[in-house]
């Protein structure tokens, strides 16, 4: 995948591009319905698929509250080239960018400069100065400009089979708690990426049970409890058991991300590792004493194993 951050570096229009744009946070089911429409048109055509994505999101250029964002930038990348896209265009928005009208957009930046010949788009997407611009504006414009566009169903929801999947329902899932549900629409397990910090140093000495402390580096934290993951390592792949919260049986009040991996004993410290959320086992609890939690981790540790199998 050949990854564009500034329009500058298109010295000439893409053959017989196929575009999609949009925030594609979570680069959910619905999102990747959307790619590959793209990708299989695009290959139809003898042409280039081409996704187009915005940096910093937009609703945070503009100074206003946006929502925690379900993948990073780097994340979110990683997840388009794997669908196999051509081009991914990660452009920089800012308020001059917003203020291109969208007719603008569509003639000078999609056509001219892209080579739009066919755009595959969700049904309420908007854009330009205003958000004026429509699926309307676009079919009309094609007619002028030479380009079609094409407005696919919703995909829906799997556990209702009414509502779209969307970046908002798997949001709220993650943030109750419920990652295994979460993994339906994402299509993967949600997962929290961070750096390998010092900890307390409590999780060895005094529980038995070696714990990996995270720096987040994600936005979207899931509910704060015990869960069932998978570990990813510079080492390879791992099970194990994840805390997130304030470990109350300690009374020091100091938010941590836990992970104990299951039968590892490498130094990661201060190496990145990611962290696949599959199954909330339990919430946070305050133990009378040390040995009553060290039980409790054993048995989480069991459970664990017997989700993860």
């Amino acid at each position: 995948m050949e990854l564009i951050e500034d329009l500058n570096q298109i010295k000439a229009p893409f053959n017989n591009a196929v575009v999609t744009i949009g925030n594609f946070d979570g680069v959910h089911k619905g999102h990747q319905a959307l790619l590959n429409q793209v990708i299989q048109r695009g290959a139809q055509a003898g042409g280039t698929s081409i996704a187009m994505t915005f940096e910093p999101h937009p609703l945070r250029a503009l100074g206003l509250s946006s929502p925690p964002l379900i993948t990073r930038r780097d994340q979110k990348i990683e997840l388009i080239e794997s669908s196999g896209i051509d081009v991914l265009l990660c452009l920089p928005f800012d308020k001059a960018f917003a203020q291109i009208s969208a007719q603008e957009f569509i003639k000078d930046i999609l056509v001219k400069k892209i080579g739009m010949k066919t755009i595959v788009i969700g049904p309420d997407y908007t854009f330009g100065k205003n958000r004026i611009g429509n699926i309307e504006l676009l079919k009309t414009k094609g007619e002028e400009l030479g380009y079609e566009t094409i407005v696919p169903d919703w995909i829906k929801d799997v556990e209702t089979d009414t509502k779209r999947i969307s970046s908002t329902r798997i949001r709220k899932l993650v943030m109750d708690g419920h990652v295994d549900r979460a993994k339906h629409y994402l299509g993967r397990f949600y997962q929290i990426r961070g750096k390998v910090i010092k900890g307390r140093k409590r999780g060895g000495s005094q529980l038995g049970f070696p714990t990996a402390n995270i720096k987040l580096y994600d936005e979207l934290c899931p509910k704060f409890g015990v869960y069932a993951v998978t570990v990813e390592t510079v080492h390879g792949n791992f099970k194990g058991v994840a805390n997130i919260g304030f470990s109350p049986t300690f009374g020091d009040e100091m938010f941590t991300i836990e992970v104990h991996i299951i039968d590892f004993k490498e130094d990661i410290y201060d190496s990145r590792i990611r962290v696949n959320m599959v199954e909330r086992l339990r919430d946070e609890i305050k133990f009378s004493n040390i040995e009553q939690l060290s039980d409790q981790i054993r048995k989480d540790v069991q459970k664990a194993k017997e989700i993860l199998k």
